[in-house]
């Protein structure tokens, strides 16, 4: 039985970097079961393999691709039945917004070796349950299970980065400031739209029981994460509620939330166009609704609505105490 099982995926992109590291560390350690797989397709048969050594710890090591792809199949295809291993995630990928949350840092080989000190000196104290944010938009066989969904503006930015500027060779944080240079251009300057990563598309979001938002939005956030983006705080495991944050794409809230994030507070303060919500379904339409779950693009199809709910809690283990 191991401590620790390690899933791989050495096509992510920060893999590339660590992999070879990551290998010669478990081949020197024998706590560890070192999985690989070289497509999403095999990860429900890789998990089905790692349950049997019985981990008490299932680390993932790559994108956000691969995160999101075994949350999905262990909510749903159960590998390790009804009682799963708390689940680690390694500092990996562009954005890294899980592995952040739960504590990893930015090395993964020193998180692997704090993830089995923790392993065999015990977990209970480091087990945090968090919630998954299912995603159904209507053609989907299975809802796709994550924690972080951005949309309207923010998708935008997302995708203006993914196909514009990583294809660059940019290092990552160069990316995301020249994404949010040229957003500000257009919004604050008056920059035509087709130079920055603005949408332009009115959206519709419907948060049950707290009625309907509509409009244009700079940044939409859907999130069961603790601790995201710009310290916008949300509820804690036992609210079967998903945090909702949205903001106008209107210059004066453009601002407003800009300098509430410069001094870290944007999670905290209110200001018209800002928008704070809670609910146990949120529905998304319009015209353009492409939304990013987890470094993920869906869209809901013409006359439809991408439909976001909670999960029961999912254990997941956190490296700080």
């Amino acid at each position: 039985m191991a401590s620790v099982a390690l899933l791989s995926n050495p096509v992510s992109t920060g893999n590339r970097a660590h992999l070879p590291r990551v290998r010669d560390f478990t081949a020197r350690v024998p706590e560890i079961f070192h999985y690989e797989v070289n497509d999403i397709a095999e990860i429900p048969n890789a998990l089905r393999t790692i349950a049997r050594t019985k981990p008490k710890v299932l680390v993932i090591n790559g994108g956000d691709g691969t995160v999101q792809a075994t949350l999905t199949e262990i909510y749903h295809g159960k590998p390790f039945g009804d009682t799963p291993p708390p689940v680690a995630v390694l500092p990996n990928g562009k954005t890294n917004l899980i592995a952040a949350d739960l504590g990893s840092g930015t090395d993964p080989l020193k998180a692997l070796e704090r993830i089995i000190e923790i392993a065999e000196t015990g977990v209970e104290d480091y087990v945090t349950p968090r919630k998954l944010i299912a995603l159904n938009d209507g053609r989907l066989s299975r809802p796709v299970m994550g924690m972080f969904l951005g949309g309207a503006g923010l998708a935008s930015s997302i995708l203006y980065c993914r196909h514009k500027l990583y294809p660059l060779g940019l290092p990552n944080w160069m990316a995301h400031f020249l994404t949010s240079v040229m957003a500000f251009l257009v919004l604050i300057v008056g920059l035509p739209g087709k130079w920055g990563p603005v949408s332009r598309e009115k959206l519709s979001v419907s948060v049950r029981r707290d009625g309907l938002l509509e409009g244009h939005f700079l940044l939409l956030m859907v999130t069961t994460l603790e601790k995201v983006l710009m310290n916008v705080q949300n509820g804690t495991s036992a609210d079967r509620r998903l945090g909702v944050m949205a903001i106008d794409q209107t210059r004066g809230a453009v601002l407003r939330a800009s300098f509430a994030a410069i001094f870290g507070r944007l999670g905290q303060s209110k200001f018209r166009g800002l928008y704070m919500d809670s609910g146990d379904e949120i529905r998304i339409s319009g015209t353009q609704s492409d939304v990013i779950l987890d470094g993920e693009h869906f869209s809901a199809p013409k006359g439809g609505s991408i439909i976001l709910t909670p999960t029961e809690p999912v254990n997941f283990l956190r490296l700080a105490a």
